[in-house]
């Protein structure tokens, strides 16, 4: 593993080199070297294609790894949840090499490194993703819920076939799942049809709580309000496993 020096704009992360899955960036809480005890809650946030590559910092400027960095672009309320995050959470941000999409065991050994060198509270994992990202999230985290107490899939959509597979072999799970969605009404890069039929297929498969947040004046942009709004947090610490 190869530490490099964070660049300017995400002093609050550290970049690092993992040839065994993908380079991260790193936040840990504000107090995670004061209290050395303590197991801390962790956000695995996914990416969208645009920030596919291999400059990892260029993650750092983008969804909710954004509000962390403190860019001077911020609203008042962005800076508030990005204090917040960095009070409360541990945030691990990959990125995906170009030409790629997500990769479930490449996503799953990260956290296990993660997990084995961190104090992390392995019963409070949250997984949040937005447009490739939010596939990803769908991906991940249907077809592996044991790994997750909560997912935030934002303007993605995945596959029929993992719900019904997770409530066939893993239906303890799927069923404990906390899943909020979030999607734009006017999103004509992927049609807000794509979270629907996902949230059906959940509630029909027996998920206990499954909700989906639709902004009707929205386009494919549906993670700014999302990662902004205090009660997203609130509720994802209302999850354990």
């Amino acid at each position: 593993m190869l530490l490099h020096e964070p660049p300017a704009s995400t002093a609050r992360f550290r970049a690092i080199a993992d040839s065994a899955s993908y380079d991260y960036l790193l936040a840990l809480p504000d107090a995670y070297a004061a209290e050395p005890a303590r197991d801390w809650p962790l956000i695995l946030f996914l990416h969208g294609s645009a920030f596919r590559g291999s400059d990892v910092s260029v993650v750092g400027t983008h969804g909710l790894p954004r509000l962390i960095t403190g860019g001077e672009d911020l609203t008042a309320a962005e800076r508030m949840m990005g204090a917040h995050l960095a009070a409360k959470f541990a945030v691990v941000a990959p990125q995906c090499p170009d030409y790629e999409v997500w990769d479930d065991d490449a996503l799953l050994a990260l956290l296990d490194e993660v997990g084995s060198q961190l104090n992390i509270d392995a019963r409070r994992v949250y997984l949040t993703g937005l447009s490739m990202g939010g596939f990803g999230a769908w991906s991940v985290g249907l077809r592996h819920p044991q790994h997750f107490a909560a997912i935030v899939p934002i303007c993605g959509g995945g596959r029929m076939a993992d719900v019904t597979a997770a409530a066939r072999t893993q239906r303890t799970a799927l069923q404990r799942l906390g899943v909020w969605a979030f999607h734009g009404a006017q999103d004509v890069t992927v049609p807000l049809e794509e979270s629907e039929r996902m949230v059906a297929a959940l509630q029909a498969a027996g998920a206990r709580e499954v909700r989906l947040t639709v902004y009707p004046e929205a386009e494919h942009d549906a993670w700014s309000a999302t990662y902004a709004n205090p009660a997203l947090y609130a509720w994802l610490l209302g999850h354990a496993r």
